[in-house]
């Protein structure tokens, strides 16, 4: 989650506070990643550092008005149009415990597939309730219509990842059905040992004796 630019992107409305900056990112992303006032501070003062806001006004730190500066401002626009990077994805903790659940041995892997399921449908549906009742007065203002658009990002996400489990779930039932076919034969120590052969009653020269 890029804090900095969202940041720089309330920035751009005019100078704020720190305080008024999380109030204001929260609102917008429906507090779906709050924000602590000691991340604000310490992202508005790599912001400073690298010339992208400056101070506005007197006051101490934690009173200080920010605004954005022209440096900010082309930054912020590169940002808008540069597409997010998806050729080196975020590790997700989901497949990471699929992943090494499959290869340790004891575990459970449809029983984590399971539970998993149960939990992203209920969020699914805590979503769309959310989704519902914020529909029902029609979006008020810009941030209800941000709000709306990450609470949709989060109901489709969610219903990906529960097709992706149903998917997870039936390749392993395949895996399953098809290793008895794949299975090695069985050791051949067991097998009775060819009689040895009979004796011709000859010599070595082939001579009777």
């Amino acid at each position: 989650m890029s804090i900095r630019h969202g940041l720089l992107a309330l920035l751009e409305s005019g100078p704020r506070y720190g305080s008024q900056l999380r109030t204001e990112f929260e609102s917008r992303t429906g507090s779906t990643w709050p924000l602590n006032i000691g991340q604000v501070y310490t992202t508005l003062g790599r912001l400073e550092r690298d010339g992208l806001i400056v101070p506005e006004g007197g006051g101490d730190a934690k009173q200080q008005l920010y605004a954005i500066t022209e440096a900010g401002r082309r930054h912020l626009d590169e940002w808008f149009a540069r597409p997010v990077d998806r050729s080196q994805p975020a590790r997700d903790e989901l497949a990471i415990k699929l992943a090494m659940a499959v290869g340790t041995p004891g575990v459970d892997v449809r029983a984590i597939i399971q539970g998993q399921r149960r939990h992203t449908v209920k969020a699914m549906q805590d979503y769309t309730r959310l989704k519902a009742r914020a529909l029902a007065g029609g979006p008020a203002s810009r941030d209800d219509i941000a709000w709306l658009l990450v609470l949709e990002q989060l109901i489709f996400q969610a219903e990906a990842e529960s097709r992706w489990l149903d998917h997870c779930e039936t390749r392993l039932l395949r895996l399953a059905a098809e290793a008895p076919r794949h299975a090695p034969p069985p050791p051949a120590g067991n097998a009775p040992e060819d009689p040895a052969p009979a004796e011709t009653g000859r010599t070595r020269g082939g001579a009777a004796s």
